[in-house]
């Protein structure tokens, strides 16, 4: 299998090599050439493997999932990563992605039971591992500059610290994360983890990574390395869960599902595109965003419009308070057909002149409802408060905020002969200022975690400048 530029570039390469690397030379970011197809016998085969008890579940789907992108690594070694990566001991459940029924095919996935309490436990773990591995076989070092609105940091963070071969920078808005969020990440003293808060958005932080990605003699010469969503391996890792949620709420390979997706950068959504491309019986992905609606304009209208700092709102569901969604590139390569020119002249150049594109007059469009299977819909904080309540009143459960937004745009969208899957995104904890003003409590907070707001924290504030984020890095690690 190998990975293509969604700006044209000719060069083509193996998984392990853009493991490493993060964005193409021109740009753009990695794709297969091909989505590697699933049929009906394969679903059947995948399903008893994920039921299979000690000789399956997750760990066993995964490794069948990765298996079908990752040629460049023995496929003992990709197996012992999974087993190693996806265990109950890590997620607190055999089942690592519990299905919860709220009512008669209406359901959420649970995804927040990792180290972090956050969805992104999910693909980054299997990253820390992943680069532990190829670093140690290739006997070097990589420099991991990231960006994060939340709970990408701490997963990122978590999933590196202590890794041989590691330097994790991380990059967030100074200020605007939840108070349990900054805690996290900023608690953390290992030797290995930088966190930079920038006095910005997260928008500014996603494009000091991107500058710095694009600074090819700066990359090279301190190797470095990405594990934003911009970096295919976490999405290829994200593609596992949508089979497993698949095989949980149906009994049979020819049943269709929805899934509705929290979406601010795009990343956890583009996986379920991924695998509704391989096979995946999926009838429709739903996008859900919170105020900062650039996807769901999008999805409306055609236009994709990016938002400048000052316009874009913070919010009570912070991860996704986001103008810019790095991932959407990759959705837009399919849908014009695989275009890497067209996809560079929309996204490198009509975007850094006028900050949009209009897909909306052109056939193409269309095709994002019909052939991908696209919709949307929009969360504000009244619905965030009404949805949690709602959930809490007859269900009796609470979730986070960005979870109240798939669940409310999920509504928007019913359809009684097919299940709806709505991705959770965190644990209510994570977001508790929120949860009181909805349900007037606290909700649970993990025993490991009592107290982390008033440890020490180890951070550097920094003007939102490019430059000054290179000189930090080249302080603090040396140039091969």
């Amino acid at each position: 299998m190998l990975y293509l530029s969604t700006r044209g570039h000719p060069d083509r390469k193996h998984f392990c090599e853009i493991l490493l690397e993060g964005l193409a030379p021109d740009g753009g970011l990695y794709l297969p050439e091909r989505y590697p197809q699933v049929d009906a016998a394969t679903l059947a085969r995948w399903r008893g493997v994920f039921n299979g008890g000690a000789s399956g579940g997750y760990a066993a789907l995964a490794y069948e999932v990765l298996s079908l992108y990752i040629d460049d690594i023995p496929a003992a070694d990709l197996k012992a990563l999974c087993d190693k990566t996806y265990t109950e001991a890590v997620y607190g459940t055999a089942a690592i992605v519990p299905l919860k029924q709220l009512e008669k095919g209406f359901y959420l996935e649970a995804l927040s039971n990792g180290p972090t309490l956050a969805f992104k436990d999910m693909a980054m773990q299997l990253l820390g591992n992943l680069f532990e591995y190829e670093l140690a076989r290739r006997g070097e070092e990589l420099n991991i500059l990231g960006a994060t609105s939340g709970d990408t940091g701490s997963a990122a963070e978590y999933a590196m610290r202590g890794k041989q071969g590691v330097r994790v920078f991380m990059l967030s808005p100074h200020g605007r994360m939840s108070p349990f969020q900054q805690a996290q990440m900023f608690s953390l003293m290992d030797q290995n983890i930088h966190n930079i808060a920038i006095e910005g958005v997260f928008d500014d932080c996603q494009d000091i990574v991107k500058n710095v990605s694009n600074d090819l003699a700066f990359k090279r010469g301190y190797k470095i390395g990405t594990v934003n969503s911009i970096n295919w391996a976490r999405l290829l890792a994200q593609v596992v869960y949508y089979f497993a949620g698949y095989f949980q709420a149906t009994t049979g390979n020819d049943q269709k599902v929805s899934f509705t997706v929290p979406s601010g950068n795009f990343g956890n959504v583009c996986a379920g595109h991924v695998a509704r491309q391989m096979g995946l019986p999926i009838q429709t992905l739903v996008v859900a965003t919170n105020e900062n609606d650039v996807l769901d304009e999008f999805f409306r209208t055609g236009v994709y419009r990016v938002r400048a700092s000052a316009d874009t709102h913070e919010t009570s569901s912070p991860s996704m308070d986001i103008s810019k969604a790095s991932n959407f590139e990759r959705f837009v390569f399919d849908l014009l057909g695989r275009d890497g020119a067209r996809v560079k002249a929309l996204f490198g150049d009509a975007l850094a002149r006028e900050g949009r594109f209009d897909l909306g007059g052109d056939p193409v469009f269309a095709e994002a409802a019909k052939h991908y299977g696209f919709v949307s819909g929009k969360s504000t904080h009244a619905d965030r408060l009404a949805t949690i309540r709602d959930t809490w009143t007859r269900f009796g459960v609470m979730i986070d905020t960005h979870t109240a937004d798939g669940v409310k745009v999920a509504r928007e969208h019913p359809n009684p002969a097919v299940p709806m899957i709505v991705l959770e995104t965190a644990l209510p904890i994570k977001f508790a200022e929120t949860i009181v003003e909805a349900l007037g409590r606290e909700p649970e907070r993990p025993e490991k975690f009592d107290g982390i707001e008033a440890l020490p924290k180890r951070v550097q504030v920094m003007p939102a400048d490019t430059a000054a984020v290179q000189a930090y890095i080249a302080q603090h690690c040396p140039r091969t």
